[in-house]
């Protein structure tokens, strides 16, 4: 689990990458809940996905926004944050020239950042998203997605209610061609809490579906 610095729009961003078992392998770029929160790259929920990625041979990264950690700068809430996402990204398929695709996967406010990533990098064919912040943030950018994904909800999330996240899955799904699943968590809440394992194998169950599948076995 190399360490790796960057160099970011504000300095120095701070990484860890598993590079891939061929060179050919996919990417995957995990990003991290609320840094003006205590969120880090080291969230556990980040963390899990970072290791899920890794045990599939994925070549994957995932880093502290700016002003979390050894990163430099100072939080601004989303701007700033997307553009720390999209260098990281560069430099991450710089390093992975032969990949075949990319999958991108966030936690709360880091599946904000990355699904606005993923409406501007057209290489992104795939997204998790885990908790968005919809009670925060705005996600009217989302129509029409140019990727299937899955998102996941906690059953008890008081944050964000079931209905508003019921909306944007809608809004989602309405390019043709695109499969967003939803899978809502028993009891648990917007942080998982005490609902990790559930959600860890929810992750493990969809990308084992969507793996197999023949869209990504042609590529």
């Amino acid at each position: 689990m190399p360490e790796v610095i960057l160099n970011g729009p504000q300095g120095r961003i701070e990484c860890r990458y598993h590079p891939g078992s061929s060179l050919d392998s996919p990417v995957a770029l995990i990003l991290h809940p609320e840094p003006n929160l205590g969120g880090t790259m080291n969230n556990r929920v980040s963390y899990g996905m970072y290791h899920e990625f890794r045990n599939r041979g994925f070549s994957v990264l995932r880093f502290n926004f700016r002003s979390v950690g050894r990163s430099e700068g100072s939080y601004e809430g989303g701007e700033g944050e997307l553009a720390d996402a999209a260098a990281v990204l560069d430099w991450l398929q710089s390093q992975n020239l032969h990949s075949r695709y990319t999958f991108i996967a966030g936690f709360s406010f880091g599946s904000w950042v990355g699904m606005q990533l993923m409406m501007r990098r057209p290489e992104i064919v795939g997204f998790i998203s885990v908790s968005p912040p919809a009670d925060k943030f705005d996600f009217s950018f989302l129509a029409p997605c140019p990727a299937s994904g899955l998102i996941i909800h906690g059953d008890n999330n008081k944050r964000v209610p079931h209905e508003t996240i019921q909306k944007i899955v809608d809004r989602l799904s309405i390019q043709k061609g695109v499969n967003i699943e939803l899978e809502f968590i028993k009891e648990a809440n917007h942080m998982f809490s005490d609902h990790n394992d559930e959600l860890m194998n929810a992750i493990k169950k969809y990308l084992n579906n969507v793996l197999e599948s023949d869209e990504y076995k042609d590529i």
